[in-house]
């Protein structure tokens, strides 16, 4: 079974080399659920050695329906992410009455080249996700990261395992959200192909003097002075409970 670690940072993708996770999606803002990353992040990753590559592909955080603009960013970002090496992109794309945008999703693959196609969680966010599914198989998407249309795939669990049945093979189903050692073994019995987590960890800044008055983001509850981390153990305890 293949495994995905949602990183946010280097030092995350190196962490995931080290445990034995098949690929690392990199990403950037985690606050925002992740959008795409910088140059120098794709760059950096692409260095480190034994560890497959799949790059966010998400201009903005927010919905899944995209301005002209907003969309040509998009296909930008798919070309640099090709150009980079990255093997794998995650991408998606709706339009407003909630069903996959097969018309620009087309423009993806098309740029895309050889790189694999992830469809990523705007799959939760459809009407139908069994139309959705088919969708997704004819435009040659290489997997699909759902928690089922649900907040935790531990929730989902149920049209995980009906997605992997009307999967039967044609794309690959990865089960996301909320995967930890507790859930890991049970989400892996559905079929899945794979499973994506991003084991965060809070690392606290360094910093002794902190300015109590300052919200750089003016998001309650987003901390000005933590960033976020992959928590190895935990990412090693994830792949115990599969493997065993």
């Amino acid at each position: 079974m293949e495994t995905e670690l949602c990183a946010y940072s280097l030092e995350a993708c190196e962490t995931a080399r080290r445990a034995g996770v098949t690929r690392v999606e990199l990403c950037a803002s985690p606050w925002e659920g992740g959008v795409t990353p910088s140059a120098a992040a794709v760059g950096m990753a692409r260095r480190i050695g034994g560890l497959q590559l799949s790059v966010m592909i998400r201009p903005r955080g927010g919905d899944f329906l995209y301005t002209d603009g907003e969309f040509r960013q998009l296909l930008e970002e798919v070309r640099f992410a090709r150009e980079a090496g990255a093997d794998c992109i995650a991408v998606g794309v709706l339009t407003a009455d909630g069903r996959v945008d097969a018309a620009r999703m087309t423009e993806v693959m098309a740029q895309a080249g050889g790189m694999e196609v992830t469809f990523h969680r705007a799959f939760d966010l459809v009407r139908d996700r069994r139309e959705a599914l088919e969708t997704l198989v004819g435009l040659g998407c290489r997997r699909v990261l759902t928690s089922g249309g649900r907040a935790t795939a531990a929730e989902g669990i149920d049209q995980v395992r009906a997605l992997v049945g009307q999967a039967a093979g044609r794309i690959a189903v990865m089960a996301g959200s909320g995967v930890k050692p507790s859930n890991a073994r049970m989400l892996a019995a559905t079929g899945v192909d794979a499973l994506h987590f991003s084991a965060r960890l809070l690392r606290e800044s360094g910093m002794t003097y902190r300015n109590p008055d300052v919200s750089l983001g003016g998001v309650p509850g987003v901390p000005e002075y933590a960033s976020v981390g992959a928590d190895e153990a935990m990412i090693r305890q994830i792949l115990f409970q599969i493997e065993r």
